[in-house]
């Protein structure tokens, strides 16, 4: 990079002959040639699908395809545990199907695996520079000072709030079933619904502000959120390309202005919480023991920049924890219920179970006295992954491991792989999460077993769709509370089957 800095800057300086240019060019084109080549004898030879376009690769056949498990495990099983995707331009992507080399993954990403450059543009457009988009002793700092906000005491409360406001949901659901008279059933919207639920649900748990949208009050983050939604992607091609030339990525297409005006109202937002909460805590307002997660960040900001929070990360923190608590909630209830309506033995097991503890189980009973509703929210998030894959770019050389042998493209048999600084490495996690290899012959049906009963290798799955190494277990369970605590009120006293639409369904009153 330095060489073609120079370069630029020579040019500049004054015009140069066109024989000298040409010289200068060929130098350029073979120090790069000879970079490629060292990459290439320092990383293993790995096999993979051939491309169908010299352009795109296989890029636009897997950006193209629905179920991206189609393709991904049928070439792990013809080309190994780990193969190489063509993408555009002469590049090519590393997928990783081995747990071994996940583990390794896992344990060195934000270290020594960083964001794509991709990623480094398009996450602060949508997010902002939080947690979601740092990397290194940065990513580690503001980590440790957010991960109080999951801790049991924050997790607790938050399991409250999301039971409020689902029992507010109930009581509008019982208002339509009476109106419609001689019917006792009602069709609703479910992801319209999930949607107000998550998004009040957040708001009062993230910034103690209730948006109202189970009440109607249509906020501008509600109206952004919509129009977001609804906005139209660019096409596959531009896409593929931006990865290749991130830059492009910063043009106004649609999706990016609405990314943009997402970022700046919820920011405002969380701006005007956060100012609210600065002024109470001068005036004695707040009690120092507060654990909400707007005290928790607060509390952060005042530690410092170098072992806490700047105010531009507490606003950058507050955005993305609302954001996120909204988006994966939205998604992931959403397909709850979807899930609940086309198996209805699950749900009338399901309703048996929460029938012993009313309407609000405690914390203590969600973690771990409802075996089945947890199953269930794990098949959930099993099924309908909210994060489809994990890109990175490796900033050194690494040596991946292997738990099973890998056939290279010499011909050789090898227990690890040799990658080179600069390979874009991907974790295709809604295939792994589906994978016939990994869950068995039913990995596609909705399978409502405790993961204990599946033995440690199956494990893995629901992990993979929380981002999770083997030691956030705990964390990992109690990160499924505040949806398990927004399942139980509904299930128990109503009965959902499928409507007519893609999100619509029937919900009747149960007698007992």
């Amino acid at each position: 990079m330095d060489v073609w800095l120079a370069f630029k800057d020579l040019c500049l300086a004054r015009p140069l002959p066109v024989l000298t240019t040409c010289i200068l060019v060929l130098i350029l084109a073979t120090l790069y040639l000879l970079r490629v080549c060292r990459r290439t004898q320092r990383t293993t030879r790995i096999r993979g699908p051939q491309g169908t376009s010299l352009i795109f690769g296989l890029a636009k056949t897997v950006v193209d395809s629905n179920i991206t498990n189609e393709l991904y495990e049928p070439w792990a099983k013809e080309y190994g545990p780990v193969y190489k995707i063509p993408h555009a331009l002469g590049k090519s992507r590393l997928m990783l199907w081995d747990q071994k080399a996940i583990s390794h993954f896992y344990a060195r990403d934000t270290s020594l695996y960083h964001h794509t450059p991709f990623n480094k543009i398009i996450l602060p457009i949508a997010i902002g520079r939080g947690v979601m988009g740092a990397d290194g002793e940065s990513h580690k700092r503001q980590r440790k000072n957010i991960n109080p906000t999951f801790n049991a005491a924050a997790v607790r409360s938050l399991s409250s709030i999301f039971q409020d406001v689902a029992h507010k949901a109930v009581i509008a659901w019982d208002a339509e079933i009476e109106s419609n008279k001689g019917d006792d059933c009602a069709v609703i919207d479910v992801q319209q619904w999930m949607n107000h639920i998550s998004l009040d649900s957040a708001g009062i748990g993230i910034l103690s502000h209730d948006f109202g949208a189970l009440d109607g009050n249509g906020s501008d983050v509600e109206h952004v959120l919509n129009a977001f939604s609804a906005s139209v992607d660019p096409s596959h091609s531009l896409f593929i390309l931006g990865q290749t030339f991130p830059s492009i990525m910063k043009l106004p297409w649609p999706r990016t202005k609405f990314s943009q005006k997402l970022h700046l109202t919820v920011g405002q937002i969380c701006q005007e919480m956060l100012s609210r909460r600065r002024k109470e805590k001068e005036t004695g307002g707040i009690d120092e023991r507060d654990k909400s997660c707007l005290g928790l960040l607060l509390k952060a900001e005042e530690s410092g920049e170098t072992v806490g929070l700047t105010q531009r990360e507490v606003l950058d923190e507050a955005r993305i924890l609302l954001l996120g608590a909204f988006e994966t909630t939205a998604v992931s209830l959403t397909w709850a219920f979807i899930e609940l309506g086309r198996n209805p033995d699950i749900q009338t097991k399901l309703r048996d179970e929460c029938l012993g503890f009313g309407s609000t189980p405690s914390y203590d009973d969600l973690t771990n006295k409802l075996p089945y509703l947890n199953a269930v929210v794990n098949e959930v998030l099993r099924l309908h992954s909210p994060v489809v894959e994990v890109p990175r770019a490796v900033t050194e050389d690494d040596v991946i491991p292997l738990s099973e042998p890998l056939y290279t493209a010499d011909g050789k048999v090898t227990d690890h792989i040799c990658i080179a600084k600069g390979t874009e490495v991907v974790i295709p996690l809604a295939a792994l999460n589906r994978s016939v290899s990994m869950w068995g012959p039913d990995a596609k049906d909705v399978q409502t077993f405790p993961m204990a009963q599946r033995g440690r290798r199956h494990a893995w799955g629901w992990r993979y769709s929380a981002w999770l190494s083997s030691s956030d277990d705990l964390r990992q369970r109690r990160a499924d509370v505040p949806g398990e605590a927004v399942c139980v009120d509904p299930v128990q006293g109503k009965q959902l089957r499928k409507g007519i639409g893609p999100n619509s369904f029937y919900l009747g009153v149960i007698a007992f």
